[in-house]
């Protein structure tokens, strides 16, 4: 059995006919080196990247952060999609990455399920299982939010099953990262597509603007980020974290993503500068509709705060 490890290292070849100017290219000869490559693209997007998660290491200036908090490293993982394509044992694997990163926390951005795929009941004990295995990491700063498909399935359940397991849950909610007599808030969404997120709950006018007391914000749909920042709560975020768009799942070259979730189409992955807020898209470990990813791994980030 191939590991893990050894998936991200290797590369896929197929053999394919001999092209070569020298032999003569027939229509059969064509099509068989279309098959043959159309094999190799699925066999390499579906074994191969789709299970080679990529560190991404990011250091990001806070602003406002007490030095007390200079160096603070936060792992993100989001988007896991148990059991529609998203192995236990790739899961497990992830979350030993996780811990031999050491990181001071983890921030888990929501969609730990798949909705519409199996049935209700089936999608409920996929979120238990799920939990479980993040029950694993060793960090014990554990923060996470829901997204979409876990609201759609059952966010009550979700919630529970990730609770249950030693992971804090913000939903509209807000709480304070401590550290030398300093501290930081840590804000929560509820899902913007199907729950009913709150800024003023989330960010409470007492802790916005606060000196050397910056608000980091974990929110699933990267999109909100432009109806926030019209909001005085929005005004308040330095950093917000997202997932929910796979980063595009496939990738083309010249086409760019084949398809992207509605509230996922304008910032897609990475780094956006949006006013006085820095946002951060991750592009999630698993899949949805196909087993597939290409040109775009699975991600877990690892952010280094430092004080601007």
């Amino acid at each position: 059995m191939v590991s893990f490890d050894t998936i991200e290292r290797m590369a896929v070849s197929v053999s394919s006919p001999d092209l070569t100017t020298g032999s003569k290219l027939t229509r059969r000869r064509f099509l068989k080196a279309t098959l043959w490559g159309a094999a190799g693209l699925a066999l390499y997007a579906g074994e191969g990247e789709r299970h080679w998660i990529e560190i991404t290491r990011q250091e990001v200036h806070v602003p406002g952060l007490a030095a007390a908090f200079d160096g603070m490293r936060i792992a993100q993982l989001s988007d896991i999609h148990m059991d529609e394509f998203s192995e236990p044992l790739f899961v497990r694997h992830a979350v030993d990455r996780i811990n031999a990163l050491k990181p001071d926390a983890v921030f888990l951005t929501g969609d730990y399920v798949t909705a519409g795929v199996t049935t209700r009941k089936f999608a409920e004990s996929s979120a238990w299982q799920c939990a479980n295995l993040l029950a694993g990491l060793e960090c014990r700063l554990r923060y996470t939010i829901l997204g979409n498909h876990d609201v759609l399935v059952n966010s009550g359940l979700v919630a529970r099953a990730l609770a249950d397991n030693g992971m804090t849950v913000l939903v509209n909610a807000c709480l304070p990262i401590e550290r030398a007599g300093a501290r930081f808030w840590l804000a929560g969404l509820d899902d913007a597509i199907e729950g009913r997120p709150d800024p003023e709950r989330a960010i409470p006018p007492q802790i916005r603007h606060l000196g050397n007391e910056p608000v980091i914000l974990l929110c699933h749909a990267p999109d909100y980020a432009d109806a926030l920042l019209k909001q005085p709560a929005g005004q308040a975020v330095a950093m917000m974290v997202s997932g929910h768009t796979h980063g595009g799942q496939v990738r083309m070259p010249f086409v760019g993503a084949l398809e992207l979730p509605p509230m996922g189409r304008r910032y897609v992955e990475g780094w956006f500068r949006l006013q006085g807020m820095q946002l951060y898209v991750n592009r999630g470990l698993g899949t949805v509709g196909l087993p597939f990813r290409f040109d775009c791994p699975p991600e877990i980030t690892v952010f280094t705060l430092r004080a601007a």
